[in-house]
């Protein structure tokens, strides 16, 4: 037996990077897949790849700032596999490092909207399909900046990531009743195109390293071995926890 076998799940962000490697890991280990991105293109690639044998998962078009977009990707998930067992919310965004004092109130609002609204949405409109699936396991893609390492980070998306550590622990308080349990990932800095477009700089990323005590980047299975325990089974006395994989980053 799989370790997701029976379960269906819904992706954001999952065109390419870390959420696409979710999508395809999920569908290796028996469930089935809904995941959605705003690069269209890519999407449905990975989409062609996955579905080469036998349809197993289904892209849509989510941005996960728009309240349609998720009622929309829901809808599709029920359509096409019954219900909703695992809601990864892996879309985020980066910007560039400014001091407070200069970064503007539109780049300000667009982290928060992509990175903590998105979430919030995202959580929004699974609860429902999950109550009435008698349960579920939401997984929120975090980040050590909102956890700590504090002098170093940048503040919007730190904020962001900060938001999405405490809704994750009020989902877990106020929907165990339901069956639903709610944990948060801490990546340290993964090797993925966003860190990458983030840290273009060699001397930026190598800088970086330095804060982190096994000195290289982490790679994506490294996160995604860590999701699929947070939506099987196995992790099924796990809520409201916090699961860091950062090279030991945040013990500095």
């Amino acid at each position: 037996m799989k370790r997701l076998d029976g379960k269906v799940a819904l992706i954001s962000g999952g065109a390419r990077g870390q959420g696409a490697a979710e999508a395809r890991k999920f569908v290796e280990e028996g469930a089935k897949v809904v995941f959605g991105d705003i690069l269209d293109e890519a999407g449905f690639a990975v989409e062609a790849e996955i579905n080469k044998n036998t349809k197993q998962a289904t892209y849509v078009h989510l941005d996960v700032t728009d309240e349609t977009d998720w009622i929309s990707a829901v809808d599709t998930a029920i359509a096409d596999f019954g219900k909703i067992n695992i809601l990864v919310n892996n879309a985020g965004i980066v910007i560039d490092r400014v001091p407070i004092e200069e970064r503007t109130v539109e780049e300000w609002d667009r982290v928060q909207a992509v990175n903590s609204k998105g979430v919030f949405l995202g959580a929004k409109h699974v609860i429902p399909a999950m109550r009435n699936a008698g349960g579920g396991s939401i997984i929120n893609i975090c980040s050590v900046a909102g956890y700590g390492q504090s002098t170093t980070q940048e503040p919007a998306y730190a904020a962001s990531k900060g938001a999405v550590r405490i809704f994750s622990k009020v989902i877990a308080a106020q929907h165990a009743k339901d069956k639903i349990r709610s944990n948060a990932i801490f990546p340290g800095p993964i090797d993925t195109e966003m860190v990458h477009e983030a840290m273009s700089d060699p001397k930026v990323l190598a800088e970086r390293l330095t804060r982190v005590p096994l000195g290289r980047m982490g790679v994506i299975h490294e996160i995604v071995a860590g999701v699929v325990f947070l939506a099987s089974d196995e992790s099924s006395f796990m809520t409201g926890g916090e699961m860091v994989i950062d090279g030991g980053a945040t013990t500095m």
